[in-house]
């Protein structure tokens, strides 16, 4: 090899190494760049989760659940009404399971249950609803009895006695409003759907009669929208929002299987109880100041 020969060779190997050397530099500042941009991402997540713990903690110490102190009974409120209260805070309301004892009501046609049976049932998750939006229940029976006494005189039927000792306990007990509950019956089978009753000329019974049966036709979604009434039932006699709430028709097939049904009972009874609350919302009356 010649002298140019042997100075290009060292001329090439010196062009790779700083070749190399500047591929080498090339790369680590890549990784570098890298890492740099991997660890801003994960800074940044970290702040992220230590902001959520950070609200979270708020949210729990000012708005969320709280365990009571040990020896302090543990409260519940309705969503929506705590800061107002419950909606039927201060309202005592009787709620009359019809029949009961030696008057069984109707019979379902195709099960043979009882409409005394199905009333207390339906009467007692209404309770239940109720009293979870503050409400105070007297309820006439609360198990397969009737309201007579063996002391009735001779000339008052067991009927008319058991139905005067009804109202009384809603005098007695100051009941602000009266709830009546029944199953319908009819000859022809197809009719359907629940229907509430009040007193004629009752204003505010007619206006509870309508928030319930409008509750009852959002709430079952039944076949027939049926409308309120005014009827002639004696335990609609008081001057407070009283009204009585056939559930549904027991002669019919499919409507008696849904009333049998103890979910459907539920939904029954909460559907009762939001139309007593839309009546409270809508009047803006107090128990004290009555319907």
């Amino acid at each position: 090899m010649n002298i140019f020969g042997i100075f290009a060779a060292k001329a090439e190997g010196a062009f790779f190494r700083i070749c190399f050397r500047e591929r080498c530099v090339s790369d680590m500042d890549e990784r570098k760049r890298k890492q740099a941009k991997w660890a801003g991402r994960a800074a940044v997540l970290l702040v992220l989760v230590g902001a959520a713990l950070v609200l979270a903690l708020l949210l729990r110490s000012y708005g969320g659940t709280q365990t009571p102190p040990e020896g302090e009974p543990e409260t519940t409120t309705v969503p929506g009404e705590a800061a107002a209260g419950l909606a039927l805070s201060g309202w005592t309301i009787l709620v009359d399971p019809g029949h009961g004892g030696y008057d069984g009501g109707a019979r379902c046609q195709d099960s043979g249950v009882w409409e005394k049976e199905l009333n207390l049932a339906v009467a007692l998750e209404t309770e239940r609803a109720l009293k979870a939006l503050g409400a105070r229940v007297v309820m006439t029976r609360r198990e397969d009895a009737d309201l007579c006494t063996a002391s009735r005189p001779a000339a008052l039927t067991k009927k008319r006695e058991d139905m005067e000792n009804r109202v009384a306990m809603a005098v007695e007990n100051g009941a602000d409003m009266v709830l009546s509950i029944h199953m319908n019956e009819y000859r022809v089978r197809s009719e359907s759907g629940p229907q509430v009753f009040y007193r004629e000329g009752c204003d505010s019974g007619r206006l509870l009669a309508g928030c319930v049966q409008e509750a009852l036709i959002a709430g079952l979604s039944p076949a027939r929208e049926r409308v309120c009434m005014a009827g002639d039932y004696f335990i609609l006699q008081l001057e407070q929002p009283s009204v009585l709430v056939e559930c549904g028709f027991i002669s019919n097939p499919a409507e008696e299987k849904l009333l049998l049904d103890a979910a459907y009972q539920a939904r029954v009874a909460e559907a009762i109880a939001e139309g007593v609350r839309e009546y409270v919302r809508l009047t803006g009356v107090s128990a004290a100041q009555g319907g």
